[in-house]
């Protein structure tokens, strides 16, 4: 594997279906040979987490597009995120022949978490770490699968926002970044697909209420990692992995999001 890595977030709604992770692993795998290029995958996997804690008769709830994790929560979280999502994404990952090494981000400190808010609880930010972990398995030509679950340096396990830990893995890499959810990118009021996103537009479409929760919080970390690496992000869809391969020759695949 030659060319820089490329990023890739995983919408953890993926995990629901597995036609889905099929087709989505169909092309990733295509795309690595052809495209004789290194992935790094981060997932979340808020779909599990919100089945547990219904399950256990816990409420969840959301501000501004992050989970509120009470301590007594993040257990269960950790667990859904780090073990049950993480081992679903490297067995699809096996299935398809591509050697993947299952981690978190406390893994080697790949990334510098901090709590983001004591009212949201175990609610981390993260930073570029250390990439060394990340570059061994690399040049030994293995693909890491990254659970959005961090370690503060104080040793307490905090839920990480995927977009966020994807972004911070991306710049310490200076790799390609593509974020990739259960949309075909960033949408404007009408539905419609915005093809280019710049700071002021995103800036605008935040303050009119079109981008919202979730999405605000893609876009945010793309406009972030496009500002540090000076490069394009691109946030698309899972649902048509064939399109990955546009990305071979440099084409933007769903919101091509640039900070200028």
């Amino acid at each position: 594997m030659t060319a820089s890595p490329l990023v890739i977030k995983l919408g953890g709604a993926l995990i629901e279906s597995d036609s889905s992770l099929n087709a989505l692993f169909d092309g990733l795998s295509l795309y690595r040979k052809q495209a004789n290029r290194s992935l790094v995958l981060v997932h979340g996997g808020g779909c599990l987490v919100d089945d547990l804690l219904k399950g256990l008769g816990l409420k969840s709830q959301k501000k501004n597009g992050l989970r509120i994790t009470p301590r007594e929560h993040m257990h269960y979280i950790a667990g859904a995120l780090a073990g049950t999502a993480n081992r679903l994404m490297t067995a699809k990952a096996v299935q398809y022949a591509m050697p993947a090494v299952g981690i978190s981000l406390g893994d080697g400190g790949i990334c510098a978490v901090t709590q983001t808010d004591p009212e949201l609880g175990c609610v981390g930010s993260a930073a570029p770490g250390d990439p060394r972990l990340l570059k061994l398995l690399l040049d030994s030509g293995f693909m890491p699968v990254i659970s959005s679950i961090g370690i503060t340096a104080g040793g307490e396990l905090m839920n990480v926002n995927a977009d966020q830990a994807a972004t911070s893995i991306a710049v310490s890499l200076n790799a390609d970044l593509a974020l990739l959810s259960d949309v075909e990118g960033i949408l404007d009021r009408e539905g419609r697909l915005i093809p280019e996103m710049n700071s002021a537009s995103a800036a605008q479409l935040i303050g009119d209420g079109v981008i919202t929760g979730g999405m605000e919080v893609k876009v945010r970390a793309a406009l972030e990692a496009s500002r540090t690496m000076g490069r394009a992000v691109s946030v698309a869809g899972w649902k048509e992995p064939e399109k990955l391969s546009s990305l071979i020759s440099g084409q933007s695949i769903g919101t091509r999001v640039i900070a200028e």
